[in-house]
């Protein structure tokens, strides 16, 4: 089995939730069919004390949400976003120590099973995610396929 690890770094949104185009422009819709697992994910003790920390205190107005983007080196890139609670129709929630963490059911295949950590270093720390779905990641720590 190989495991990949991966280095995010977690951001504010400034608004709601609108999607990978930032909800501006015309843009056609997309309809294809996607394979939805129940999604089960690991978060560290580090990784949720960054949280905690992270979102201070707004853990009844916001969540965190962990998405796979397109894009990046080798196909996918880690998003996650501290954003104020949208609509749940289409994500899956998972509550960790008083946090809920929101995953699309679009990205629920990719993104089952992943362990999150954190980790502080001189030389810039931050979240990983090791993804053992992931055949491959790229050099710049972010993407995967």
């Amino acid at each position: 089995m190989t495991i990949r690890f991966t280095t995010v770094q977690i951001r504010w949104a400034l608004s709601e939730y609108v999607g990978i185009l930032g909800g501006g422009g015309f843009t056609l819709p997309v309809v294809s069919e996607v394979e939805v697992v129940d999604v089960s994910i690991d978060m560290t003790d580090a990784a949720r004390s960054a949280l905690s920390a992270s979102m201070g205190g707004d853990e009844d107005t916001h969540v965190l949400l962990i998405s796979a983007q397109s894009g990046g080196c080798s196909g996918y890139m880690y998003d996650m976003a501290i954003v104020e609670t949208p609509d749940d129709s289409g994500f899956q929630i998972i509550e960790i120590d008083k946090i809920r963490v929101f995953i699309h059911n679009k990205d629920s295949v990719m993104l089952n099973g992943i362990r999150v950590d954190y980790k502080d270093s001189l030389m810039g720390g931050g979240f990983q995610i090791e993804n053992p779905n992931a055949s491959k990641s790229c050099g710049c720590g972010q993407s995967f396929s």
